[in-house]
């Protein structure tokens, strides 16, 4: 349980305490520095501990924010600081220097005055001191200060603080002015009924899966109802963050749990589109494949961008971005156009109910289309503009885009041809092999062709990927493996080969998605044995290649169902072994504010 230490003699009329105590915290009182110190040395090493003047006056979600975050290993806000058990040393240690300064440290009711901001002060390390805006947090020194902060605490509407609090800050429109809201008053109802952002994140994920199944009826009345049910989930998916943004309920397995299960949502409705349209003999599995794939490259765009620090430069495309900002209206009409989440779920759930699957798909392929091409145009104008960069953030740029770029042992055995050929060799691999697979098919030509994509594979991260760019070696690899698999399949003309290949790029993409998560989380890449055990993506390219050639049509969509139930299995139990440890172990906090595109 947490404790919080209250510094001075009480204050008539405070209601600091009862303040504290409905924040959870078991509160002790200090009356003066060394007994503070006492007390702090009380308080077992892994739980939360606060010092907070018993002088302050404020809202009681400012000391939420101050002293209940669990992203930040020490916080601060005037008159109050905490430290989780990552940061106590740091705080004992400007605890015993503050006494130290003060003289004797003797129990003398005047050295606690202002104690927490002194101790503050005198931290060694980095310390979080959130934003608060319209919210009161003081320490008055007299009564006329303290009548003055309690009318400036009156005069705020501190719930309607929190509740805006609890949006995102940067948001799509439609998710801005349609759902957002009200989204934000469901967060608020979740909280004062003790629910937890997983478990309303599980319930969006059900609803999906709900409506996946609606639209796998292949009914009008099935399409409809996924349309709706699917627009439910996206509202519960939004009310998942501003829930945890409204109580501050962050975790590591919380943030991986609602990444996850917003591909497990997009990736089981487009099944059910697929499945649907099937019932009614129109076979949209490759449109659905394609959907997926357009829709991972999207993303690893995004993920290999922001790792590889391209979006620091300046130049004439950020230029233009800058002064287009300034123009209010282009801000949400180029929010809209890249097709993030909120507007790409509005979309398919509309057309789902109106439509079929096939015209869902042909529109959301245009549409992903047109918003991959612009942002990648703007990243490659900004990134040929560049200057080089080198140091400590090269560094841990390269070994970023290293990792996302998922190499395994013939790409490590390729190496010793000494070949450096960065994103030029990536283009060159990608091309060798989708173009062999769409020319030739099934067949040794594009075995071969797959051979030489191991080569570029392996020449492409020859050296450390630090050039302008450099951050399109990862993409590349994804749209090669995803679309060779995709090529492959069609090829085959079999029923079952579409759904098998769609099984196998689901898997081997929720690997690489959990490769960013890792990362993003500063938890390092998945462990080399594991992308060893599943090939690297120049192994499942080969393997693929092979496997066209020389079994029969039948025989290949078996072995594409056994290699993504293999790959899923090694994956699923690896990752969720992985984040449940992290979370138990007590891995710092974060919150993902969600996809990029």
């Amino acid at each position: 349980m947490p404790t919080a230490i209250l510094t001075g003699p009480p204050v008539p009329g405070s209601s600091l305490e009862g303040d504290l105590r409905s924040l959870g915290f078991d509160v002790r009182t200090a009356a003066g520095a060394a007994e503070a110190e006492t007390l702090l040395a009380g308080v077992p090493g892994e739980d939360r501990v606060a010092l907070v003047d018993t002088r302050f006056v404020g809202h009681v979600h400012a000391l939420r924010l101050g002293l209940t975050d669990p992203r930040f290993p020490l916080s601060a806000i005037p008159g109050a600081v905490t430290a989780q058990r990552s940061g106590r040393q740091a705080l004992t240690r400007a605890m015993a220097r503050e006494n130290s300064a003060s003289g004797q440290g003797a129990g003398n009711g005047t050295l606690v005055e202002g104690l927490p901001d002194r101790v503050t002060a005198a931290l060694d390390t980095d310390v979080h001191r959130p934003e608060l805006g319209s919210l009161v947090a003081a320490v008055p020194a007299d009564p006329q200060a303290r009548n003055e902060a309690r009318q400036a605490v009156a005069a705020v509407d501190e719930e309607g603080v929190r509740l805006r609090s609890a949006v995102k800050a940067r948001d799509g429109f439609f998710t801005t002015f349609c759902v957002s809201p009200y989204s934000r008053h469901l967060a608020r109802w979740c909280a004062r009924r003790g629910l937890t952002p997983n478990q309303v994140t599980t319930a969006s994920l059900l609803t999906a899966l709900i409506a996946a199944g609606c639209a796998a009826t292949g009914t009008r009345a099935g399409y409809v109802a996924a349309g709706v049910l699917l627009l439910a989930s996206f509202v519960l998916d939004c009310a998942d963050g501003q829930l945890a943004r409204y109580s501050l309920q962050y975790s590591t397995l919380g943030a991986w749990l609602d990444a996850t299960f917003d591909r497990a949502k997009e990736y089981a409705f487009y099944a059910g589109l697929a499945l649907g349209a099937a019932r009614g003999g129109d076979d949209v599995w490759a449109l659905a494949l394609g959907a997926i794939i357009l829709q991972s490259c999207r993303h690893v765009i995004d993920f290999s961008f922001a790792e590889g620090r391209a979006g620091s430069a300046g130049g004439p495309a950020a230029a233009l971005s800058g002064r287009l900002d300034r123009v209010g209206w282009t801000v949400w009409v180029r929010r809209m156009i890249v097709l993030p989440i909120g507007e790409r779920w509005a979309l398919i759930a509309v057309l789902t109910a109106v439509t079929n699957p096939r015209v869902t798909f042909w529109v959301l392929l245009a549409g992903c289309a047109f918003a991959a091409a612009y942002t990648t145009a703007g990243r490659v104008l900004r990134s040929v503009r560049r200057p080089a960069t080198d140091g400590e953030g090269a560094a841990r740029a390269a070994r970023a885009l290293a990792d996302l770029a998922d190499g395994g042992p013939l790409s490590a055995l390729a190496h010793r041809f000494r070949a450096r050929g960065g994103v030029t060799a990536a283009a060159l691999g990608a091309v060798l092999v989708t173009g062999s697979a769409l020319v030739w098919g099934a067949g040794w030509q594009t075995v071969l062709a797959a051979l030489a994509y191991v080569i570029c594979s392996a020449a492409a991260v020859g050296r450390p990927l630090t050039g302008r760019l450099d951050w399109l070696v990862p993409p590349l690899f994804r749209a090669a493996e995803y679309g060779a698999v995709l090529v492959l399949a069609a090829d085959a003309e079999v029923n079952g080969a579409l759904p098998a290949a769609y099984g196998l790029v689901s898997a081997v993409a929720y690997h690489h998605y959990d490769t960013v998560y890792r990362i993003r989380g500063d938890a390092g890449a998945p462990p080399r044995a594991l992308v060893r055990a599943i090939g690297g993506h120049e192994g499942r390219t080969l393997a693929v290649a092979v496997l066209a050639a020389v079994l029969t049509a039948s025989g290949f969509t078996v072995a594409l169902t056994a290699l993504a139930v293999a790959v899923a299995l090694v994956v699923l139990a690896e990752s969720i072994r992985f984040w449940v440890a992290a979370h138990q172990g007590g891995a710092p906090a974060v919150h993902d504010e969600g996809e990029p595109a």
